[in-house]
């Protein structure tokens, strides 16, 4: 008995064809996303030869936003002195005296993070520059870094999104527990490489 044959024309076929390629363009531009695709500037920790550390110090990262907040300073001799985004009424009640300052809002990045060699932060769409600062837990002082750059769209395929690029055009650093600060690559993007070098106070000993 003769077995029925599928018939497939030749219009048919070149739709075929064409679904295939489309297909296979589709698989392979997908597959070119990248997987890490976040935009950071990433920091690398260094004592101020050049040898690469891990910082032995607790540091807590924020870094300062547009507008300004209501801020409360309470003061007692022979007490620290305690700041709040809020009044404690009840610092009053024990003698403090209050001064209340607007200062410029900001953000924690970071709380409290022993051992860094490395850091990635984000960076501002909307500014030119950026103020990261660094508070201690060993010092009281903190140090304030100031980084300008410039800002653009990045497209690298229409499937993988919009991603907010930068280039790095300067910076520079206070002196509380920093020697100096370089860049070291001004390409900010999601490609994981070091952009800005913060050399410490200090000279690392082998152990």
């Amino acid at each position: 008995m003769t077995q029925p044959h599928s018939m497939i024309n030749k219009g048919q076929g070149a739709i075929i064809c064409a679904l295939c390629f489309v297909l296979s363009a589709m698989s392979c531009s997908s597959n070119n996303c990248p997987l890490e695709s976040t935009v950071t500037c990433n920091y690398g920790f260094y004592d101020a030869n050049g040898t690469a550390i891990a910082y032995n110090d607790t540091l807590t990262i924020t870094t300062l936003l547009p507008g300004t907040k209501t801020q409360y300073t309470y003061q007692l001799f022979g007490h620290r002195t305690i700041t709040s985004d809020v009044r404690i009424d009840s610092l009053l009640e024990k003698g403090y005296t209050e001064t209340v300052s607007e200062v410029r809002r900001d953000t924690i990045l970071g709380n409290r993070l022993a051992g860094l060699a490395t850091m990635k932060l984000p960076m501002s769409f909307f500014s030119g520059r950026d103020t990261i600062i660094l508070r201690y837990a060993s010092i009281s002082r903190r140090d304030t870094l100031y980084i300008q750059h410039s800002s653009f769209s990045n497209v690298d395929l229409p499937e993988c999104g919009t991603h907010r690029f930068h280039t790095l055009t300067g910076i520079q650093a206070t002196d509380a527990a920093i020697d100096h600060v370089e860049i070291s690559n001004a390409n900010v993007n999601y490609n994981g490489s070091e952009n800005i070098r913060i050399y410490f106070n200090g000279i690392a000993t082998e152990e």
